[in-house]
């Protein structure tokens, strides 16, 4: 699983790359593709799975229990939920927040945070990490790495598509494990049929299948 690491820190170059671009810093208050998320919030949430690495590794070792990444995804509250949900509110409102030095200086601190992570993350011992919105549990490191990486190949995608740019080329191992993650989840919301329908049967696929 520690290859997962070298897949994150490819893909939050790309992320960081996208994060300086010119269009973003042009669309920067415009609206952006996902509903009451402005640009310069959906930025900053995409540069926010950036700096969740610093922050969990810089904390005390967690004496929560830790659990598979699967059952993480199974216990998150936020899957599913409503817009306004407390969450979902929080998220936009910290996305703003990391922005709020506008788009160069977000790009040029997401850029030193992933030049930073190059040499800490590699060599990062293996332990469990958790964040406080969390509920008793922790994660291994790897693992949370993984929630980061799916975060980012989404909200990349997100970005680009909202300041019209294509969506960065990532890896293909790590979008292929992105979506075995986003499968697990959808089949555990949608079930196992519907899943396999909507990837083999159109004439009988459910109307959505999404797993977040």
């Amino acid at each position: 699983m520690a290859h997962v690491r070298e897949l994150y820190l490819t893909a939050a170059e790309s992320a960081a790359k996208l994060l300086a671009a010119p269009e973003v810093a042009a669309a920067w208050r415009e609206p952006s593709a996902l509903p009451k998320l402005s640009v310069n919030g959906l930025a900053g949430h995409l540069a926010g799975q950036i700096f969740a690495l610093p922050k969990v590794l810089g904390e005390p070792v967690p004496i929560e229990e830790t659990i598979p990444i699967h059952d993480y995804y199974a216990r998150a509250s936020w899957i599913g939920s409503d817009l306004d949900d407390p969450f979902n509110v929080n998220i936009r409102t910290s996305g703003e927040k990391d922005a709020g030095e506008g788009p160069a200086a977000l790009a040029d601190r997401a850029g030193v945070v992933v030049r930073d992570l190059r040499a800490a993350l590699p060599a990062a011992p293996s332990r469990p990490v958790r964040r406080p919105t969390w509920g008793p549990w922790s994660l291994t490191l790897d693992d949370f790495v993984t929630s980061r990486l799916l975060e980012i190949v989404i909200h990349c995608d997100d970005l680009a598509y909202s300041v019209d740019l294509p969506t960065p080329e990532l890896p293909k191992e790590a979008v292929e494990t992105v979506v075995d993650l986003l499968a697990r989840i959808a089949m555990r919301r949608h079930g196992a049929t519907g899943v396999v329908r909507a990837l083999s049967r159109t004439e009988r696929a459910p109307v959505s299948i999404s797993a977040l």
